[in-house]
Formats: structure tokens, sequence, C-alpha cells
């Protein structure tokens, strides 16, 4: 199970060391690009539900074994592909393959590992997989794309997931499949809600909010999530039980799986710019300066599992929690000529967060969903934190977006810039980013001066966009706290350790 978290994680990453190759190679801009990376998501969140369905239909291992064959295939067609779009098309099989194997891994997780201890520690070593993953992912697909060439960052994922196959033949129990819940109508809405919502977040800040195509798809996710939800609450055996969210921890668990996707992700992404396009590392310096903060993940999932099995989710959670939110305020502080020296002690901070939050929180939803719906328990957290990520990535973009426009044009304007060469240089920033423009024909102002404004526009937005991110984390920290207030100690351990009779008995 922990090889194939891995291999995802790696992946990803080591595909985002690649796209300015890919670019040059295949000929694509800055859009198609995008499309590289968000294709996988899209497929990956708006899948997972439906694909949790296939684990009780086929079993738990059978599922298992299914998808990682989809990934490898997918990957296989990624390395060769001649064109864009047939990297796409890989990229999008690949995420098919991941939304199978994920929910089954978690299935057989907790089939392997009955006790709830053990099982919470086992949790805890996969995040620990995932840490891993994304501390190597940076550090081994630039010398892979420098020596090798940006395909070999597809082609590693074949030998990685053909020992992991293997591996999974010999070992993995064989748990019964179970009735599998055919909802039609659900799966549907799901796959039609969830796959709009993550285009338009994908797409918004490219065409921007007002474009046709943009408006179209969150009107059709808005209101093909409302029936989703409607459709699962009514149905007789609905795939997603919503009712499980009803139980204060499974709640308390929910918002914070998806608000530190929200604000992590979006301000990692952001933090990688400025790192590079601000501060003036490269790529592979930029993933090294990150390495502290995974390097902590793989040593906080651990410990948080642990943690988690004996006393409960609340207190990792918390702390997990408030970390980030510190983390995240604390990054907020710096600008222009921030030196290595001034943050490193944020980075090992953030990434002690992330380990504390999120393993506490799937480990809570996993040990209080019933056994036979451990998949479905597993989806809801992987689609929740995908689509924090997305949301949080054009969340907090366009709190960025609107903090530098404004600042731009400030600081132009002061200058005695003329309003029109105003307006040119803060359009092209804004679409082009924050190295854009400083060679535009601007007889008011230098190249150099030009690019102070520029830098210092961006990390304003970058400033605000992080604060409103730690906010976020704290507002959400205060409603787990308060749903999961008057549970302490060893009463909040029996709840997150399987004495849930009331929740399994709803659900059967």
């Amino acid at each position: 199970m922990s090889s194939t978290v891995f291999m995802a994680m790696l992946d990803n990453l080591a595909v985002n060391n690649a796209l300015p190759s890919i670019g040059e190679e295949l000929d694509v801009g800055v859009s198609g690009l995008q499309w590289v990376v968000a294709s996988y998501t899209l497929i990956f969140a708006a899948t997972l539900l439906s694909a949790s369905v296939l684990g009780d239909w086929l079993g738990q291992r059978p599922a298992f074994l299914v998808g990682l064959l989809i990934f490898i295939a997918g990957s296989a067609l990624g390395a060769i592909a001649p064109t864009w779009s047939l990297l796409v098309a890989g990229r999008l099989v690949q995420g098919a393959g991941a939304a199978v194997v994920m929910p089954a891994s978690t299935a057989l997780l907790r089939h392997t590992f009955t006790e709830d201890r053990r099982r919470a520690r086992a949790m805890g070593v996969r995040g620990a997989a995932a840490g891993l993953g994304l501390a190597l992912g940076p550090s081994i697909g630039g010398p892979l794309v420098d020596s090798l060439g940006w395909r070999s960052v597809m082609w590693i994922n074949i030998p990685i997931g053909a020992v992991a196959f293997v591996l999974a033949l010999r070992v993995l129990p064989r748990p019964p499949a179970v009735a599998a819940r055919w909802d039609p109508i659900g799966q549907a809405l799901a796959v039609t809600g969830l796959g709009s919502l993550v285009y338009a977040l994908v797409q918004g800040p490219v065409d921007g909010w007002r474009a046709p195509t943009v408006r179209v798809t969150l009107v059709v996710a808005v209101l093909s999530l409302l029936a989703f939800v409607l459709v699962e609450w009514r149905g007789a055996r609905p795939m997603l039980d919503l009712r499980l969210l009803r139980d204060r921890v499974c709640g308390a668990a929910a918002v914070a799986y998806f608000t530190a996707s929200m604000g992590l992700f979006g301000g990692v992404f952001f933090l990688s710019i400025y790192l590079q396009d601000i501060l003036g590392w490269s790529a592979s310096g930029a993933g090294a300066v990150f390495l502290s903060a995974s390097a902590f993940i793989v040593l906080a999932a651990p410990a948080a599992g642990a943690l988690t099995g004996r006393y409960g989710a609340r207190a990792p959670l918390t702390l997990g929690m408030a970390l980030s939110a510190l983390a995240l305020l604390g990054l907020s502080r710096y600008g222009r000529d921030a030196a290595y020296a001034d943050y490193w002690w944020l980075l090992p901070m953030l990434g002690t967060g992330a380990g504390l939050t999120f393993i506490p929180a799937l480990v809570a939803v996993v040990q209080r969903s019933p056994v036979s719906r451990t998949g479905m328990a597993s989806a809801l957290m992987d689609a929740l934190r995908e689509l924090g990520g997305a949301v949080g990535v054009a969340a907090l973009g366009a709190v960025l977006t609107a903090r530098m426009r404004a600042s731009l044009h400030q600081q132009a304007a002061a200058s005695g810039l003329p309003s029109g060469q105003t307006h040119d240089l803060v359009d092209s920033v804004i679409s082009q980013g924050p190295t854009a423009g400083f060679d535009a024909p601007m007889p008011a102002a230098d190249p150099a001066r030009l690019a102070i404004w520029v830098q210092q526009s961006f990390v304003d937005g970058l400033q605000l966009a992080l604060r409103c991110g730690a906010a976020a984390l704290a507002c959400a920290l205060a409603a787990v706290v308060l749903l999961l207030w008057g549970a302490s100690g060893r009463g909040e351990a029996a709840l997150t350790m399987g004495r849930h009779h009331d929740v399994k008995s709803r659900h059967q």
C-alpha cells in the first residue's frame, strides 16, 4: 500500500519539474502545461466516489490490482506520447487508476490490521510514504529530466508499479466482495458535479471567472452537487452515506481535511512561485527548500498515527491545524529580500502540521465508518483533499491577483507612469506572471524599476493570500474544537477507536 502512495506522490512532483521540457518538446503553452497536471486531478476527483463502488463489486484486492494496472498503463501512454493530447490522455488514465487504487488500499489496510491502534499506526506509515514521495519528487525529478528527458518521469512508474503488483499478488488479503451499492443517478451526478467544479476552478484563473465556459461549468457543478446530496440523502442504498458526516468526530475530521488541503496546498503552490520568481531559486533549489517540510511529514505521519490510535484524533488534529496556521502566518511576513536563514524554521513547522492534520483526520473517519463502507469513507476524504487543493489554489489565487493588481497600479500611478502604460503593464503582469513586463517599452520607467514594482506587488498579494489561508485554518480549528468539545482523553480515544455502535447501527 505504501509503495503505491509513494509512486503517486513522486510522480506528481516529478511531472511538475518536467513541465518546461514538455512545453519545449511538444510546443505547448502555459495553459496546456497546466492541464498536464490538472487532467490527473480532474479525473481523480471526479471518479473517486464511483470508483469506490468497484471495490465492493470486484472485491478490494482485485480492485486494487486492476487500478494499479490502469495507473501503469496510463504512465506508459504518457511516456510514449508524441503529442500533448496523448500525454493528457495518459494523465487521465493515471487519474482513473489512482481513483480505484486509493479507496481499495484503505479498505485493505482495515482488513489487514483489525486492531484499532495497529491500524492507526499502519495508516501513519502509509502517510509517511506519501511524505517521502513529496520529499524525493523534486530531487529525483530534476536529475531525471536533466539526464534522461521528461519522459523518464513517466517511465519510472512502470518498474515501481510492477514491483508493487508482484508484492500485492503475494501479500494482500482476500476480503470477500460485498453487495455493490449501484446508484447510477448518484454516480452520474457525482462525476458531473465534481468534474465540472474542478474544471471551473482550474480554468477560471486562466480564462477569467466571467468567461462563459467557466460560468456554465460552475452552474452545472452547483446544480449537480445539490442534486447529488438530495439523491444520496433520500436513497435507500446510497453510494455515499451522508449520515456519516452527522457524527461529530467525522464532521470535524472532514472540515479539517478540506480546510487544511485548501490552505496548505494553495499556499505551497504560490510559495513555489515566490521562491523562484522573486527570491531567485532554481526549480531544483526550490524543491530542496521544501525538502525540510516534506521530511517532517515523513517524521510526523507515523507519530500522528500512533497518537491517534492511543489517545484519539482530537489532540494531534488540533495541534496540526494550529501549527499549519502559524506556519502560513509566519511565512507571510517575508518580502523580496528574504534569505533562507530567515524563514527556514517555518518549513519544519509546516511539514509537522500537515502530518499531524491529515493522518488523524483520515484515521478518525475510517475508524468510525462501517467495515463494509471503508472504501467509501476513504474516497470521500480523498475527494475532499483534491477539492480542497483546487479551491485553495483558486481562492488564494484570486486574493493574490486582486491585491497584486491594486498594488502594482498604485506604485505605477504614484511614479507618474501614464494611465495607458499602467493599464498595459498591469494586464501583462496579471496574465503572464511576476516575470512579465520587464522589457516592455515604458519611457517613464526603466526595466529595473519595473521589476521592483512587479515583484513588490506579487509579494503584497502573496502575503495577503497566506494570511487568508492562515485565517481559514484558524476558523476551521475553532469549528473542530467546538465539534469535539467535551471529549477528552480516554473518552475521545474511545470514540475514535471503534466504540461507535450508534453510527454502525444507523448505517446497517
